[in-house]
């Protein structure tokens, strides 16, 4: 049978199965090992799961009520080393669905089942964009900015946001973006004067160490001339025209102090400090787009108040022009510490990483050959993938099965960079690729952090043009420099801590009170059992995307390609709710971890 038909075959007695209710045949239809990935379209949440039971009892709980049925394939049937696959269609009651299928000798090894749009709601763009000037004569007709200034005054006096989005960088634009074409009141609040100050205020090497076709933004692909890696200040004016060209309603100069959850009202009632004068907002819901961390973090010393020079934080260094000709002692090893101290050498400022724990380093040719290629490049172009076809690809990959693949992916880059990690051995340098040798790209899932993408300090390194102390520990900070617990001083004018930041959960406990911060816990982490991501398995990312613990508090973040593509899922959960359409949440998922 060609494996269409078979593929043809098993959708058809899976529409019956599920139709009929006759689960005690799902083990004819899924593997013994098998995984099914469904975002919203089963369960109006974001989850996995693991084994033919998992499956059974989400079924069970939610196929009455959401009615699937019409499963078709689209496209081509192809096939990889999991058996045959295919990308699907099919309905739900709340809309349309697009899913993918491997089936491995007649039964399913992996599904993905998405909601992509929502039946009666379906976002205005394409042939349901808005009209947009009114191409007749009308008496007392606004201009476009004047419609913009209406808008701006009544948010402020006489209107309310259904969403309020807390932060104004990729993550929380790209959000504003989708909820704006499925026209949901939404208002962003961020704490800068500008949008895009997040990225111009940093140091001034800063660049987006992913490559032009993993990073587009939804809705406005960078141009086909855009560089290959975006540098930051590019970065920042992008998203200052992404939110004026696609008219985002946002607050510059506004930090929220307080939110609180009316729990008899079902809103939240959020004061904001707009330029100096105090707002109150009361969205029915609340989005953190902060990124995943929560504030710097600067480890203690014994002596730091003895140190007679210079102690910033990486978020506070901007050039090594500022240093020039002094002696800096840069702690941390991952891509800030790296950065800046590249940073530092240019502007002939002696630079020396203290390196406290292994780094996982990857040259950027590399990452962009065994990582992100195959899905994000210009070939991948050529061959027919767009960037919407490589995001829906990657998410069919189960994390479980992610974990595998990316051990044969860390031996096939560390064959290639073989040379570069046996220089940086040679210097001292500590490495490492994970706890289970599966590399940087399950170190961001776990982690968000311990790595570099080398753009260039690593040679340094190796040359001794960026000094090195390695596996040491600091014993205290002295007036002149830093004691290892060796014996040997570090002399110092200037100390960096490129020592990363605290829990986003201690920002959020900030704004919407310990209690509250408790009850949604940790953000990031897939519960591996490794260092900084404690178990108990999860599967998918805690509380990313998806409903948390709270009713109308949700988060929003990753890199830019993250929040482009779970960017959609949370904002069709979003206007669900905005339209009062019914969304019960299978396996909310439970708090192990506050912090």
């Amino acid at each position: 049978m060609h494996p269409s038909q078979q593929i043809s075959q098993w959708l058809h007695l899976f529409e019956q199965v599920l139709t009929e209710q006759r689960f005690e045949e799902l083990p004819e239809l899924f593997s013994e090992r098998c995984y099914w990935r469904d975002m919203l379209s089963f369960t109006w949440n974001i989850v996995t799961l693991e084994g033919v039971d998992a499956i059974e009892d989400m079924l069970r709980a939610t196929s009455r009520s959401v009615t699937p049925q019409n499963w078709e394939i689209e496209g081509e049937v192809s096939e990889d080393a999991d058996g045959w696959t295919c990308w699907l269609r099919f309905e739900t009651q709340a809309g349309l669905g697009k899913g993918h299928i491997r089936l491995n000798e007649g039964k399913c090894f992996s599904l993905l089942t998405t909601l992509e749009h929502l039946a009666d709601y379906p976002p205005a763009v394409g042939s349901l964009r808005e009209l947009g000037v009114e191409l007749t004569a009308a008496k007392g007709r606004q201009s476009h900015g004047q419609k913009l200034q209406t808008r701006t005054k009544k948010l402020r006096t006489e209107e309310q946001p259904y969403c309020v989005i807390i932060g104004g960088g990729q993550g929380g634009l790209a959000l504003a973006a989708r909820l704006k074409y499925l026209n949901v009141p939404t208002l962003i609040i961020e704490k800068n004067a500008r949008i895009g100050d997040s990225w111009r205020n940093r140091y001034d090497s800063l660049c987006l160490h992913d490559p032009v076709w993993f990073d587009h933004m939804p809705y406005i692909p960078f141009p086909e001339g855009w560089p290959v890696f975006t540098s930051k200040d590019k970065m920042g004016d992008w998203l200052d025209m992404y939110a004026t060209v696609l008219d985002l309603d946002c607050w510059t100069n506004a930090n929220c102090r307080s939110a609180n959850f009316d729990s008899e009202n079902l809103n939240w009632n959020i004061t904001v400090d707009r330029s100096g004068e105090e707002r109150q907002l009361h969205p029915r819901h609340l989005v953190f787009a902060t990124g995943m961390s929560g504030y710097p973090h600067i480890p203690e010393f014994e002596g730091q108040e003895l140190f007679q020079g210079l102690q910033i934080h990486s978020s506070q260094y901007k050039t090594g022009s500022d240093f020039r000709g002094k002696r800096c002692v840069v702690i941390g090893s991952n891509t800030s510490a790296h950065d800046i101290c590249m940073n530092l050498w240019e502007h002939d400022v002696e630079a020396t990483m203290i390196q406290r724990s292994p780094t996982t380093v990857a040259r950027a040719q590399t990452v962009l050959d065994c990582v992100l290629g195959s899905l994000y490049s210009e070939a991948a172009l050529a061959s027919g993938i767009d960037t919407t076809t490589a995001d829906y690809t990657a998410t069919t990959i189960p994390y479980r099965l992610l974990e595998q693949r990316q051990k044969q992916v860390c031996i096939e880059m560390r064959e290639r960079d073989r040379e570069l990690h046996e220089q940086l051995i040679d210097a001292g340098f500590l490495l490492d690729f994970g706890e289970d040798e599966t590399g940087m790209v399950l170190k961001s899932f776990r982690q968000a952090g311990g790595f570099y993408i080398d753009v260039g300090a690593s040679k340094l390194i190796c040359s001794g043009d960026i000094k090195l102390k390695a596996g040491r520990e600091i014993s205290r900070l002295q007036p002149d420099g830093v004691l290892l617990e060796d014996g040997e001083t570090v002399p110092a004018d200037i100390i960096i801590y490129a020592t990363g930041y605290t829990s986003m959960n201690k920002f959020v406990a900030d704004i919407v009170g310990k209690d509250m911060a408790d009850k949604v816990g940790r953000c990031w982490g897939l519960g591996s059992g490794t260092q900084k991501d404690p178990g108990p398995w999860e599967g998918e990312l805690r509380n990313m995307w998806k409903p948390t613990q709270q009713e109308g508090l949700w988060f929003q973040g990753g890199n830019l390609a993250q929040c482009r593509h779970y960017s959609r899922f949370l904002a069709l959960q979003i206007k669900a709710r905005f339209e009062q359409l019914a969304t019960p949440v299978y396996k909310r998922a439970p708090v192990y971890h506050l912090s």
